[in-house]
């Protein structure tokens, strides 16, 4: 991506060519806001709120600090090592490459699940609509439409990501006027004021809070993806730092207000029912749409328009999404190919037609076929959460012995140096550990899969680790 939003210069006096710092910080928090999507926490709303005991909006606010906190160091290892590969590239040169190497390999994990979350949750909104389709044809069909188009060298254009991006922004835009409008003419504009959204006693427990702060960790994955236009930013010092504070920011409060809205209207609707009001509200979501239970609220608030608008556009943002993140899957899998961690015949193999990697795109849809089938949203979030959250706590780690171990004793800062990516590993941790344990089970089988890979091919790691390439993705 980053190539493809700079120019290439040719020095005249024969100088190899580079690539001219065109983006500025704003050009890289548009970037970063596109990664993360202004409507990233609409599809965690019933089970998060479920898990947390409606305590959604604190959630948000705590992910949203460690995901802060884990953003400088990232900045930090971004302005010294400013090179494609992210975890991969900063956790290699800040501890050692065989740990870049885990880093990078649970990361691939990542890449491979995120196909499959968007056609879970593709299908699933699409089924709000046209309730009669089966859900097990719905993702076959959306399976075949997404790996039809990578075949044919479709590609999403960053005019249609911008396209994409102004119609979210407008519609949760439209969804939050309505919401206030709903709430203030159905109690008042008290009842906008409702301090039990964010913190409500009878129903807080700390490891309620915690499940729900393991999942709603999502709303920020994809954060990092600004890391990797490093090499076009001008002062990348200071730019990729502030840039993936304020989007990690911009997100929480942004995802944080959406939900405060949202919890408050789901109240409100069953306050003024006929059904017994001592029901909290996320007890009363029907277990079928605990997934699009946004998309009830949406139409208690806006009706059929927008219920209808917030169903499509998610609809097409897991298309466009579903279709990168399987052509990314297919892309890294054939640079782990051509560089022989996987079989090269297979995984490196281009088409003549419009050279892609066929073998790989179809292999891709088959485990997005085969994931989406066996694995709800939940867990396909939860398994998301893993690995990003390994190659956070690892990036955190690289820091502290980048700036701190490694440092002249004079040039130290504890604050800074320490105790920042101190505590974004303390926070990842706790999150980390708050995931239930199937996908702990699952990750952990793909991480000691990649600890026995790392031992057999570098001889005991006596040997370098081969990369992982993460450019093209």
């Amino acid at each position: 991506m980053g190539n493809e939003l700079a120019d290439t210069t040719i020095r005249n006096n024969g100088e190899a060519p580079h690539l001219k710092r065109v983006l500025g910080l704003w050009d890289l928090v548009f970037y970063g806001i596109v990664l993360n999507q202004p409507v990233a926490a609409v599809g965690l709303f019933g089970l998060v709120s479920q898990i947390s005991k409606g305590h959604m909006v604190t959630t948000l606010l705590l992910s949203m600090i460690a995901m802060s906190l884990t953003a400088i160091s990232y900045g930090r290892m971004a302005a010294i090592f400013p090179s494609a590969g992210s975890a991969f590239t900063y956790v290699g040169r800040g501890l050692n490459p065989h740990a870049g190497f885990l880093a990078g390999w649970v990361m691939v994990l990542c890449y491979l699940i995120i196909p499959i979350i968007n056609t879970v949750y593709g299908v699933l909104s699409i089924m709000r609509l046209f309730p009669s389709i089966p859900y097990n044809l719905g993702v076959i069909v959306f399976i075949i439409f997404i790996s039809s188009f990578n075949l044919l060298g479709v590609r999403s254009s960053m005019k249609a990501n911008k396209f994409m991006l102004y119609i979210m922004l407008i519609i949760i835009t439209a969804f939050v006027v309505l919401a206030v409008k709903y709430i203030a003419s159905t109690l008042g504009w008290n009842g906008l004021l409702d301090s039990s959204a964010i913190i409500n006693k009878p129903s807080f427990k700390i490891s309620s809070i915690a499940g729900g702060t393991a999942l709603v960790a999502l709303t920020y994955v994809g954060f990092d993806g600004i890391t990797t236009l490093a090499e076009d930013v001008k002062n990348p010092s200071r730019n990729i730092l502030l840039a993936i504070i304020i989007v990690c920011v911009f997100t929480g409060l942004f995802s944080a207000l959406q939900m405060y809205l949202a919890q408050l209207s789901a109240k409100t609707m069953w306050l003024t029912s006929a059904a017994d009001s001592s029901i909290p509200f996320y007890d009363r979501i029907p277990s079928e749409h605990i997934e699009t239970a946004f998309m009830t609220v949406c139409a208690r608030v806006g009706g059929a328009a927008l219920f209808n608008a917030m169903t499509i556009t998610m609809f097409i943002a897991c298309l466009g999404s579903g279709m990168a993140g399987q052509l990314g899957a297919a892309r890294l899998l054939y640079g782990m190919g051509r560089e022989n961690v996987l079989p090269r015949k297979f995984f490196s193999h281009l088409g003549t037609k419009n050279n892609n990697p066929v073998y790989n795109i179809i292999l891709i849809g088959i485990l997005s076929v085969t994931g989406a089938l066996l694995l709800n949203y939940q867990k396909t979030a939860e398994l998301i959460n893993f690995a990003a959250l390994v190659a956070f706590m690892g990036v955190n780690i690289a820091a502290i012995n980048q700036f701190w171990f490694k440092s002249p004793p004079d040039k130290r800062n504890f604050l800074r140096d320490f105790l920042i990516p101190a505590a974004g590993f303390t926070f990842c941790l706790w999150i980390w550990i708050s995931l239930p344990g199937n996908p702990k089970i699952i990750g952990g089988i793909w991480l000691i899969a990649g600890i026995i890979y790392l031992f057999l091919s570098t001889r005991g790691f006596k040997k370098q680790p081969v990369p992982i390439d993460f450019k093209d993705v």
